[in-house]
């Protein structure tokens, strides 16, 4: 293989020397080079699929054993070095290019003339650069191997705003490439441009919650209505954090929810209802999660349910985290006459952790040298003697 990689640079050094006046893009000289590096002649006693794997492709023996399962049929090693020499050609490392094979092994086995240039070539229009599209192709290699994937993109990236973003979602969903684009993919957008959502919006959506744009669109409605149930209308800045509140659950299981926010926070129909429209997430918190910090709220720090309605991102926040460590720091303050004020601990949790730090830690060095640190420790889980209080 190196001796391939050799032939290939030296290839491509070769060309680039060449009469100016060629009118051979430098893609097409590149896959030129690939396929004059590869061997094409057939090993007489057969192709050994798995030791190439090994040999040339870098795979480990196990990634080999279960590649060449889908590779049986080769029979020559041409195809599969004229898909490395490319794949070097795009910038990939040896250890890149076994990634994508021991990923998609069936990639060795794609055209290059007839795929891979066209693909590039496409892709290069768009904008994206070698790096660009060696990214790609590292991330999502089937989908790389359809020439479809040069209108996803040209599709997608003024949708998602850059390529980035792209990766982003399709670290989550790759098969935002694979779906269709007509019957699926653009009525979603539409919907959700007429629900109020900003292609931003969208975009922020996608990556929590990859199934909406690739989902049946007759299923994506139903999502928006119920959100709207939720006492959050259409194009309020809310509606996209409602709609992955609800997105893919039941009624039933919606229902159920907001029946244990009731029992467990003691909250009424109202109640519940401004706490929901406020908080839609809470909907998505688990019922130990939810059980736990507002248990600390109401028995500990003596919150009244009604209180907590109005103010319930609250709940959102780490109890081992957040919630309990502040309130110690509170409470130490309070009980060592270092702070007398009757502050709302709302305000105080919701602070940003520098401006906490900087507002109750740091004016008290030298009244408390030792505060900072058992903060630290709290925030760890841990109870230092002085937040033990009696």
């Amino acid at each position: 293989m190196l001796r391939l990689r050799q032939r290939f640079f030296a290839h491509i050094i070769s060309s680039s020397t060449s009469t100016s006046t060629s009118a051979i893009s430098p893609l097409h000289r590149l896959v030129s080079a690939a396929a004059a590096a590869a061997p094409v002649s057939p090993n007489p006693g057969g192709f050994a699929v798995e030791e190439y794997l090994v040999d040339a492709c870098g795979l480990t023996r196990p990634q080999a054993l279960k590649a060449s399962k889908k590779l049986s049929h080769l029979k020559s090693p041409a195809k599969p070095d004229a898909v490395l020499a490319f794949l070097s050609g795009l910038g990939l490392s040896g250890a890149d290019a076994a990634a994508v094979v021991a990923k998609d092994p069936l990639f060795l086995c794609t055209g290059v003339e007839r795929t891979l240039v066209p693909v590039v070539d496409g892709l290069t229009g768009l904008g994206l650069s070698s790096p660009d599209i060696a990214r790609l192709v590292s991330l999502t290699p089937a989908r790389f191997r359809s020439r479809s994937v040069v209108s996803k993109m040209h599709y997608h990236l003024p949708l998602f705003g850059s390529l980035d973003n792209i990766l982003r979602a399709l670290r989550r969903a790759t098969y935002l490439l694979s779906s269709d684009l007509d019957k699926v993919i653009n009525p979603n957008v539409v919907f959700l441009r007429e629900c109020g959502l900003a292609d931003c919006d969208i975009a922020k959506l996608c990556y929590r919650v990859p199934r909406i744009l690739t989902t049946n669109p007759e299923h994506v409605r139903p999502m928006a209505a119920w959100a709207e149930r939720l006492g959050i209308p259409r194009g309020s800045g809310m509606f996209s954090e409602a709609l992955h509140a609800v997105a893919f659950f039941s009624e039933e299981k919606i229902a159920d929810k907001v029946d244990f926010l009731k029992k467990t926070i003691k909250w009424s129909d109202t109640e519940v209802a401004i706490a929901v429209s406020k908080a839609p997430m809470l909907l998505r918190k688990s019922k130990d999660m939810l059980s736990r910090r507002s248990e600390f709220l109401m028995s500990e720090l003596g919150l009244e349910p009604a209180y907590i309605a109005r103010r319930p991102v609250i709940l959102y926040y780490s109890l081992e985290g957040r919630l309990r460590p502040r309130y110690y720091v509170l409470k130490f303050l309070k009980e060592n006459g270092l702070d007398d004020r009757d502050r709302s601990f709302y305000n105080v949790v919701t602070k940003a952790e520098k401006d906490f730090v900087e507002k109750f830690i740091c004016p008290h060095k030298e009244a408390a040298p030792h505060l900072a640190e058992d903060y630290a420790a709290a925030c760890k889980g841990e109870v230092p003697a002085n937040f033990r209080f009696t």
